[in-house]
Parts: C-alpha cells; sequence; structure tokens
C-alpha cells in the first residue's frame, strides 16, 4: 500500500473538523474508511473548518453488493429457462417463487416426459412407483380459482389423473382448463359445476392434450355448447361416460358426434337440456357400433317418437331412467316395450303419469329380463297393472313405489327380494288373502307414510313374507303392538331373523311389542331405530338390554327413557361387545348420569346423539369426552 493519508476526525463543539495531513493514532476513529478498498490513496487538500454530515462514499460502489435478478428478464427468456426444469419437483419448487412464475409454468411450459430410467430387478417396487397410480384432485367454492388450478397442474406429480371443479360463479375459466390440460395429459375423469366462465375454447383444449379421457361430467355450465363436447367425442375415443345437465346451449349436434365416433361408450346422462330433442336421442342410439349401458333422459322435451327409439335401438342398454317427460304419453311407453330392443334390460326407472296399467304391461312383456323396477307419480297405476306386471317379469328383484295412487298390495312376484312403498296415500289393507300367492322370498320390507296403511296389511305381509331380514316401518299410524305381534312371530318361523328394524314414527308401539321384538328376534338383531315412539319406556330399554346381544346400533330419539333404562342398555352385554352408536335426542328424562354409565361401561362406543337433552349440560359432555375421545358426540 502506498502512503495512505487518514483523516482526523476531531469533535469540536459539536462540530466535526477535519484537520492538515494529520494521521489519526485511533483506528476507532477511523472505522468508516477501513472498509475501503485497499489499493486507493486518499489525498484531501488543506482544508479550513469544513462541516461533515456524512462520509463520502464514492458512487460506483452502490452496485458492488447488488445481486442480478431473473425477474428482470422478458417472457420468453424466463419461459426457455424454466422449461429446462427436469422433474416435478423442482417445477413446483419454482412455481413457489411468484405468481408470474407460476403463471408461466402453467400456461407456458408444457410438461415435459423425460426418459424413464430401466428398471432394477432386483428392487420391489415400492407403492410410490406402480405406474397405475392416479392423482385425485377436488376443488369447491372459494378454493375454486384458475391460480388453484395452476398449482395443482405444475404441483401434481405426473399430471391430474381426476379431477372435480365445483366453483361457485366465474373463478374458473379457460386459462385454468388450459393450464390443466398442458400438464395432465393422463387425465381420466373432468367434472365441472357451475363453471359459468369455462367455455367451448377450454374444453376443446382438454381435448387436444388429454386423448385419455373416459369420463366427462358437466353441471351448469351454460357456456358450452355442442362445439366444445363434439370436440371431446372427437378427440377422445376412450370416453365411456357423459354426463350433462342444466347446460342450455347444448343440442343434438353434439350427441351425433358422441354416438359417432366414441364406441366405448357405456353411460349417458341429459337432464334438463331444452335444446336436446328427438333428433339428438336418435342420433345417440342409432348407429350399429353403440355399446350404451346405461342411459338417463330427464326434464327433456322429447317426445314419443324417442321412446320409440330408445325401445328399437336400446339393446345393449341395462338401466334406462326416463322422468319427468312431459311430451311423453302412455303411447310412447307402450311403444317402446313392444318395440322389442330392450331383452337385456335389468333396471328401469320411470317417473310420470304416463305409466299406466297398459304401457307397463307391455314394457313387462319387452323386457324379460327386468330386475328393478322403480316408479314415481304414476296416478293412473291400479291394482290390475300390477298383478299384470307381477305375471310378465318372473325374474322381478325390486319394486319401489313412490307417490303412487295405489289402491291395495294384491300381488307379490315369486321372485321379488325387496319392496318398498313411499307416499301411496291410496295404499289400504288388504282383508283377505285369496288372491295372494302362498309366499314371497321377501328379504327388505319398506313402506313409508301410507296412512291407510295398518295392522290387516302387516299381518298379511308376515304369512307371505317370513324371511324378512330388514323391516322399515316410518310414520305409520295404523301400526300398533297387535299387528307387529303377529308379524315378528311369523318371521320367526324361518332361519332367517330380523336384523334391522325401523319403527320411526310409529306413535300406537309401546313396550309389549319391543318385548316381543326382543325376545324372539334379539340373538340376530343389529340395528334398532325407535325415533318419536313416545310409548316406549324403560321396560322396553331394558328387554333390548337383556335379550340384544349383537346390538350395534339403537335410535331412542324422542323415547321415554330415562337414566335407569341407560343404564340397563350399558351394562348389558351388546354394550360391552358390541354398541357404537347411540341417540337419545330429546330424551328429557336423560341426564349427565347416563353419560357416566355409557363412558365406562361401553368401550367401542363412537358416536353419541345428546341434542335437545335439556338435562344435560356442558360440563357433562367435557367430562364424558376427556374420558372418551374416541366418541364423537352431537349436543
Amino acid at each position: 500500500m502506498q502512503s495512505l493519508v487518514y483523516r482526523s476526525v476531531v469533535e469540536q463543539e459539536d462540530d466535526v473538523v477535519v484537520s492538515r495531513r494529520r494521521k489519526l493514532s485511533d483506528l476507532a476513529d477511523a472505522g468508516i474508511f477501513l472498509s475501503l478498498a485497499p489499493r486507493v490513496d486518499w489525498l484531501l487538500p488543506p482544508l479550513k473548518r469544513t462541516r461533515v454530515s456524512a462520509p463520502f462514499i464514492p458512487l460506483a460502489w452502490e452496485n458492488l453488493n447488488r445481486c442480478p435478478s431473473l425477474d428482470s428478464l422478458k417472457d420468453e427468456c424466463l419461459v426457455e429457462i424454466l422449461s429446462r426444469l427436469d422433474g416435478d419437483k423442482e417445477r413446483s419448487v419454482a412455481a413457489c417463487v411468484s405468481k408470474r412464475w407460476l403463471w408461466l409454468l402453467a400456461n407456458r411450459v408444457d410438461r415435459a416426459s423425460p426418459k424413464k430410467p430401466l428398471l432394477d430387478l432386483n428392487v420391489e417396487a415400492g407403492p410410490g412407483d406402480k405406474e397405475d397410480q392416479i392423482t385425485v384432485r377436488c376443488v369447491e367454492g372459494d378454493e375454486a380459482t384458475d391460480l388453484k388450478l395452476f398449482a395443482m397442474a405444475v404441483g401434481s406429480k405426473g399430471g391430474i389423473g381426476k379431477l372435480s371443479i365445483r366453483s361457485g360463479g366465474a373463478a374458473v375459466s379457460d386459462l385454468g382448463l388450459a393450464a390443466v390440460a398442458r400438464h395432465s395429459p393422463n387425465l381420466r375423469a373432468l367434472s365441472l359445476w357451475n363453471a359459468d366462465n369455462v367455455t367451448d375454447k377450454g374444453l376443446s383444449q382438454i381435448a387436444n392434450r388429454c386423448p385419455l379421457l373416459e369420463k366427462l361430467d358437466l353441471f351448469g355450465c351454460p357456456s358450452i355448447s355442442d362445439k366444445g363436447i363434439s370436440a371431446v367425442a372427437m378427440k377422445c375415443c376412450r370416453l365411456s361416460s357423459l354426463a350433462i345437465e342444466s347446460c342450455p346451449a347444448v343440442g343434438d349436434d353434439c350427441l351425433w358426434a358422441v354416438g359417432h365416433f366414441c364406441a366405448n361408450l357405456a353411460s349417458v346422462s341429459i337432464v334438463d337440456s331444452a335444446m336436446v330433442g328427438d333428433k339428438g336421442v336418435a342420433s345417440l342410439l342409432s348407429f350399429p357400433s353403440s355399446s350404451l349401458r346405461r342411459l338417463v333422459l330427464r326434464r327433456l322435451a322429447i317426445t314419443d317418437l324417442s321412446a320409440a327409439v330408445v325401445g328399437r335401438y336400446g339393446k345393449t342398454v341395462a338401466e334406462l331412467i326416463l322422468a319427468d317427460l312431459p311430451n311423453v304419453s302412455e303411447r310412447g311407453l307402450w311403444t317402446m316395450g313392444c318395440a322389442g330392443g330392450l331383452r337385456r334390460l335389468e333396471s328401469l326407472t320411470l317417473a310420470g303419469s304416463w305409466a299406466t296399467d297398459l304401457a307397463l304391461e307391455a314394457v313387462a312383456r319387452g323386457c324379460p329380463s327386468l330386475k328393478r323396477l322403480s316408479l314415481r307419480s304414476a296416478d293412473r297405476l291400479t291394482d290390475h297393472g300390477l298383478r299384470r306386471l307381477a305375471g310378465w317379469s318372473p325374474s322381478l328383484e325390486s319394486l319401489q313405489l313412490e307417490d303412487c295412487a295405489l289402491v291395495a298390495l294384491i300381488s307379490l312376484g315369486e321372485s321379488l327380494r325387496s319392496l318398498s312403498v313411499v307416499r301411496c296415500r291410496g295404499f289400504r289393507d288388504v282383508a283377505s288373502s285369496a288372491k295372494l300367492r302362498s309366499s314371497c322370498p321377501l328379504i327388505s320390507l319398506t313402506i313409508n307414510d301410507c296412512p291407510g296403511f295398518g295392522d290387516a296389511g302387516l299381518v298379511l305381509l308376515g304369512k307371505l313374507c317370513k324371511r324378512v331380514q330388514r323391516l322399515k316401518l316410518v310414520s305409520l299410524p295404523g301400526i300398533s303392538d297387535a299387528g307387529l305381534l303377529s308379524f315378528f312371530e311369523d318371521c320367526r318361523e324361518t332361519v332367517s331373523l330380523l336384523k334391522k328394524v325401523n319403527l320411526s314414527g310409529c306413535a300406537s308401539v309401546t313396550d309389549a311389542a319391543i318385548r316381543a321384538l326382543a325376545e324372539l328376534h334379539g340373538r340376530s338383531l343389529r340395528v334398532l331405530s325407535l325415533g318419536d315412539c313416545k310409548r316406549i319406556t324403560d321396560d322396553g330399554l331394558a328387554a333390548i338390554s337383556e335379550s340384544c346381544v349383537r346390538l350395534e346400533d339403537v335410535d331412542l330419539s324422542g323415547c321415554a327413557v330415562s337414566d335407569a333404562g341407560v343404564a340397563a342398555l350399558a351394562t348389558s352385554a351388546a354394550g360391552r361387545d358390541s354398541l357404537g352408536v347411540v341417540s337419545l335426542s330429546g330424551c328429557g328424562g336423560v341426564s349427565g348420569r347416563s353419560l357416566l354409565h355409557l363412558g365406562n361401561l361401553c368401550p367401542r362406543l363412537r358416536g353419541l346423539n345428546l341434542q335437545f337433552c335439556l338435562s344435560v349440560t356442558d360440563q357433562d359432555v367435557a367430562s364424558f369426552q376427556n374420558g372418551t375421545g374416541r366418541c364423537d358426540v352431537l349436543f
């Protein structure tokens, strides 16, 4: 170092004074200059009392410690850099840098296809190494945004396999869908709910970049039309399931493309699409390569012509749902049954007044493989139609009647295993069994909210259906102990005993019927529901505790039980070994003492309902949860 001249700083009356060519003896006073470069010489001319307010720093030194930033690069340069990232982990880390990098990775950088290394046969493949592993993602509500889709598309290892978007409006657009398409070439299933801003452009991106798409669900997408769905049909030849609901811009043209290009199509559901007519349904089914197995047509403007086309060309259809079709009449349903093309139909659901006796008989004749039949709002259906149905459907196993003008249950098929009658206001008891078959292999019986059904009908069903294992009698004021005692006694004669019993809303049922149920079927009963049976007391609960040794779920909501009955239940064999769910909602006689018994004696208890139990306090529930943290309490 050459001669380095230091300046001495002298404080004099709060002023800084620089002396003439005088070296500083104290290095601490000269600390502000020690950070200068070692080869810099300073020579200050003689000055006379100069005030110094800050140390002198050359302007060139301000940029010595400044690091260059990639943000100063243009998008084209940054895309070139980001495209060279090899691996999902590196892309995910880069996407976390800023929103700009995330946007570029999602929209400007294609997911590379790295070369797969040779497999080491000496190493066993782990669960993460399987090629058939599919990434499933679902975004709902406020989380359904384009930015969220960017992050999911870039961060998912190998891309997204199944994606469900339940948006609340305009938060998701074509940009987000394009990012998913760009980074998920192996996308198999896509569901869009209420995506107002997703148009044909975004769906076309999926079609162009996701050729393996197999399932497409569109619900409430007003901006998607025939053009977008046609693009998917032409580019995604593996499409096997298509669901369209509340898409007003979708019409007949896309159904022609789906029927023509999608040879593997197995399920189609079209609901509430006003522009879909007979032409679209005919185009969908009339192609020789059609392999459709499931068809749903609801709330459409189709006519009898579509029903006839379904009956003629639905040769591979196994499940058919026709509901809320105002322009379809009895004639259309009769033609569908007589066309002879539904020989493989196994499940049929009809909702509408056009399901009459004549039409139903034609359907039963034309569908010999029919196993499950569901009728809703069939106001013109009578006993004669049911009798003809039972005669022409030898393989019928399940029958559901809802909101039908059913007069009486007069015929049950020889193979019927499940019967459900819901809200049939005209349902009445049958006094004679002369017209009925001798037996029926019924396993599940449900009668719900049928005011005309009483003890006489229940006694008759008990004599005919002695193999019932699941009994559901809900909101039947005409049911009393007499009918239940006869039914329980008849079901006891066979090896199969009752396993699930639901008597909710049967206000006339008392402890006597429950005691008979426990004595006759206690060893097989697993689930018992007695909600709003206000005449059930501790005596009935004591009978349940003594005999029902395998009880797993019991509902006593609204019953007149108290702590004594709950204590008996908790100390029973079922309480110690199998009891898992107990509902005591609205039981005014239940207090904190019941929680002590349940907590100490029921080790398998995992669910407890204590709503509207006024005698139970917050402290009781807190103590119970502290003692049994495994049980979920609804209070």
